[in-house]
């Protein structure tokens, strides 16, 4: 794993589900503000558990109660030079693909705060579990730039076009109610309660066979941009792969002896 002596994030198993990591934005007096260091670390984190078989789901959330994260770091990004800003882009856009490409199931825990890249990066995560106190928005019009990190296409294709074009031309706060109604996230809990509703469905996620669950996330993520009887016809080759594995032997063999079955990613 990569060392725990990060600035700006913290990494840390679920105590009772190790095959969970919990990555946390780790700025807590700037509302998790995503500094340079933050998108280097989190690329870091991502590259290095990416194929680590002992990892089966991460979990992101922001220290502190009041913010997952406010988004860009603007003071620092004040006074940034043309040549500086499109080399922190590269980075972010960088870390965000990973994120979306990251080959186990990601969830956001959201708290507070989840403004432009910060609710840019909850959008490129499988899904996002809110609490009460959540709220969304992409101000970047307001700032005289667009959304850089998949907003504009995460939330039409969440929201829808007609609900994405409102707020982003607006610029307005998105409610969690809100937000939950038009499917921007999955679930709303109580005030407090996104990580823990989150690190629940983490370890159900990682009870799973694990090629299930890598080719389930490649084949929902890729065949939503195509036409149906392609994206179907991938369907079937995954699961004409899986049928000829151990795990798929092992998974009815363990319903019919009703027992928990025991994968071995084979």
């Amino acid at each position: 794993m990569p060392e725990n002596n990060m600035e700006t994030i913290r990494l840390a198993p679920d105590p009772q589900c190790a095959a969970t990591q919990i990555v946390t934005l780790a700025r807590p007096q700037v509302h998790n503000a995503m500094n340079t260091q933050m998108w280097h670390e989190l690329w870091d984190v991502l590259r290095d558990l990416a194929y680590r078989d002992e990892v089966r789901c991460l979990v992101f959330t922001g220290a502190g109660e009041r913010a997952f994260s406010a988004g860009g770091d603007l003071k620092e990004r004040n006074g940034m030079s043309d040549e500086a800003w499109a080399l922190q882009h590269q980075l972010i856009e960088d870390v965000l693909l990973a994120l979306r490409e990251f080959p186990w199931p990601t969830i956001a825990a959201t708290q507070g705060i989840a403004f432009g890249g910060g609710f840019e990066l909850a959008l490129m995560c499988d899904f996002i579990i809110a609490d009460a106190t959540a709220r969304y928005a992409l101000p970047e019009s307001k700032l005289g730039i667009l959304p850089g990190g998949g907003g504009l296409q995460n939330l039409a294709r969440a929201a829808g076009m007609r609900r994405a074009k409102q707020m982003l031309y607006t610029g307005a706060e998105l409610p969690v109610s809100t937000a939950h109604d038009w499917g921007v996230v999955n679930e709303v809990t109580p005030a407090g309660g996104a990580l823990p509703r989150a690190l629940e469905l983490a370890r159900q996620i990682a009870a799973g066979a694990p090629l299930s669950l890598r080719w389930a996330k490649t084949t929902v993520q890729q065949g939503g941009g195509m036409e149906f009887r392609g994206a179907y016809a991938l369907d079937i080759a995954a699961h004409n792969l899986l049928v000829r594995t151990e795990d798929r032997r092992e998974g009815v063999r363990a319903f019919n002896e009703k027992r928990a079955a025991r994968w071995s990613g084979r």
